[in-house]
């Protein structure tokens, strides 16, 4: 067998966003500020950029606890900006601890691929750009089982491509990167995992990006990949 571990990223490659709770976040924002929960990608950072600002014990959060902590903070902004003015803390203390960003669905393709790895003898980890939930948010689906382990860009202090996140997980597997898999859904990530070495995979689910060698569509053709090279 040519390699012994592989690594994914989280969101776009092994998850998707779970879109009932996305349903039922926005639902109980309406039901406590009186106001549709709007909420694109440059209103988000802004508001996750000034909850990060604040000079609050338990920021840049390294923990769980932390991590509601700072969602708590993040949702009272946001529920001010929108104007409400009663019972604001408490409304923004339910949705940090409720309906925070940790519900996700695997793709369908997912199961099957972690236990044909799993089969392979294969040790499994996964490195995102994301809170410390990491390893929760794949407990909760029960995808946490097959992987040694859960490499966060908050917890090492540094996200994708930096070199730091990649050698940090590596080394909690004791891999070097050349016996080493990864696929990821963006780009300069994969590069990154490459740039240490790992022949690194780009999942482009939807068509967005120039195809190559190392482009697929579909987790499973990874496997292709092993197979078709007598890898496996």
């Amino acid at each position: 067998m040519k390699y012994k571990a592989i690594f994914f990223d989280r969101d776009g490659t092994l998850t998707m966003n779970d879109q009932d709770m996305d349903k039922e976040l926005h639902r109980r924002y309406i039901e406590l500020s009186g106001v549709k929960l709007e909420l694109p990608y440059d209103r988000f950072i802004k508001f996750f950029n000034k909850a990060h600002a604040q000079d609050k014990p338990y920021i840049p959060y390294k923990t769980i606890k932390d991590e509601m902590l700072f969602f708590t903070d993040f949702y009272e902004l946001l529920l001010i900006d929108d104007g409400v003015n009663k019972d604001v803390k408490e409304k923004a203390k339910y949705l940090g601890e409720k309906l925070w960003y940790v519900y996700k669905k695997p793709f369908d393709e997912v199961l099957d691929v972690l236990n044909y790895f799993r089969s392979k003898g294969y040790v499994m980890g996964v490195i995102s750009d994301c809170p410390p939930s990491l390893e929760y948010s794949l407990e909760l689906i029960g995808l946490s089982k097959y992987f040694t382990s859960f490499t966060s860009s908050a917890v090492v202090g540094v996200g994708k491509p930096n070199p730091i996140i990649y050698q940090y997980a590596l080394d909690s597997l004791g891999q070097k990167a050349e016996d080493c898999l990864y696929v990821d859904d963006t780009p300069n990530e994969v590069d990154g995992a490459r740039s240490m070495g790992m022949t690194a995979f780009l999942i482009d689910r939807k068509g967005k990006h120039k195809e190559s060698e190392w482009t697929i569509t579909n987790l499973k053709e990874i496997i292709t990949y092993l197979r078709e090279n007598n890898y496996d």
